[in-house]
This record gives structure tokens, C-alpha cells and sequence, in this order.
């Protein structure tokens, strides 16, 4: 579990096939092996590693389900070590299992903030509220805009200085993981249709004739 505050920017030294291999060096304290690591918002078990990288192994099914796949070497990413309980929850809860993709369709200075815009599945825009939580590239951010098929966030100063989002340009692919609070309201809230029957009537303690 993580909360979607940044810790450190690493590069990708490799990709090869299932193995990812990432230059890093403060998030590697104490760090190990059978570990996780949040790499843009990905929670990967750390596999390999030593005083200036680490090593994942990567699935087919998230190199489908995010942008992973089309990194380099030498592109940037965001890294998050596991949340401790005995510190502040900075951002929100992040589980690192993410929900989909969306492509970034507009950048745009306001004042000493930077305003980015996203377009994403209808889907998934479901759990998009203005003003909730999500996190993109692992990055917790405040929604601020939604609209039908895209949202908005506003980039701080700090933000854009201690992660790859102001590197972010039109077109890009980056990785969302929306706020699980509201996918377990939604299946909580999701009516039974089984019919009642004899049987389970009996079976809970009624008698039936």
C-alpha cells in the first residue's frame, strides 16, 4: 500500500521482456528482495538489486494495462516505497494496481500552477469526482475539473519539481488508478437479485410448510 507521494524520480536502465531494471539510489535504503516498489504508480516485488538499482519482474498483463511497455532507457519514472504505518499519510491510499491508462490532451500555465487535462474511458470516468482523489503515475492529485471523458488537475510547484508529471507532453500515456473507496461503495451498493426461496427460508430459520 502507498500513498501517492513521490519519493524519489528514477530512470530505466532496461526492459527486457519480462525484467525491468531502474537506476535509483534514496529509495533503496533498506531495502529487500521480495519487496515492493511503487514504479509510476505500479506496486512491482522487487526481485534483484544493489547500491544504485533495482529489479522487477513484470507481467504481460501489466505491460497491457499500463504505460510500462512503452518506456526506454533512460525515460523517467516515479518511485514510491511501501506506506509505514508509523508515518504521515501525505496523499491518500494507493494499492498500486491500476485501472487503466489515459492520454494527456492539454497543458496550460495558470499563474505559478500547471493545469493538465486527461482523457480516459467512459468506464472509468465513472469514479472520477470533482475535487476526490486520483492518482496518475502514482502521483496523488486532487481532481479539479470533470467532464463526460476527461478531468482536470492542478500541478504545484513542488509536484512538478519532485516527479515526471511536468515532463508530461500532449499525447502522452500515463498510468490512473482511481480512488478504491469509491469502487467498494459502488459493489456494496449493488442489489442482491436472488430470488428468496424455501429453501432459504429454511436455512435461515423459518418454518416452511
Amino acid at each position: 500500500m502507498f500513498t501517492g507521494i513521490v519519493q524519489e524520480v528514477g530512470s530505466i536502465i532496461s526492459l527486457t521482456g519480462s525484467n525491468l531494471t531502474v537506476k535509483a539510489s534514496g529509495v533503496l535504503k533498506d531495502v529487500e528482495l521480495g519487496g515492493s516498489m511503487a514504479v509510476n504508480g505500479i506496486c512491482l516485488t522487487i526481485t534483484r538489486f544493489n547500491a544504485s538499482s533495482f529489479s522487477v519482474d513484470v507481467m504481460p498483463e501489466t505491460l497491457r494495462r499500463t504505460n510500462l511497455g512503452l518506456l526506454k532507457p533512460g525515460d523517467k519514472v516515479n518511485l514510491e516505497r511501501p506506506l509505514c504505518f508509523n508515518g504521515e499519510i501525505g496523499g491518500h491510499i494507493v494499492q498500486g494496481h491500476i485501472d487503466d491508462t489515459a492520454k494527456v490532451i492539454q497543458v496550460v500555465q495558470e499563474g505559478n500552477a500547471k493545469l493538465m487535462r486527461f482523457r480516459t474511458t467512459p468506464a472509468l470516468m465513472r469514479y472520477i469526482v470533482e475535487k476526490g482523489f486520483i492518482a496518475v503515475d502514482g502521483t496523488s492529485l486532487t481532481v479539479t475539473t470533470r467532464e463526460a471523458d476527461t478531468f482536470g488537475v492542478s500541478l504545484v510547484g513542488f509536484t512538478r519539481e519532485h516527479t515526471i508529471l511536468a515532463d508530461r507532453k500532449l499525447g502522452n500515456v500515463v498510468n490512473l488508478e482511481v480512488d478504491i473507496i469509491g469502487k467498494y461503495v459502488e459493489n456494496l451498493s449493488i442489489k442482491q437479485s436472488a430470488p428468496i426461496t424455501a429453501e432459504f427460508l429454511r436455512e435461515n430459520g423459518f418454518q416452511v410448510n
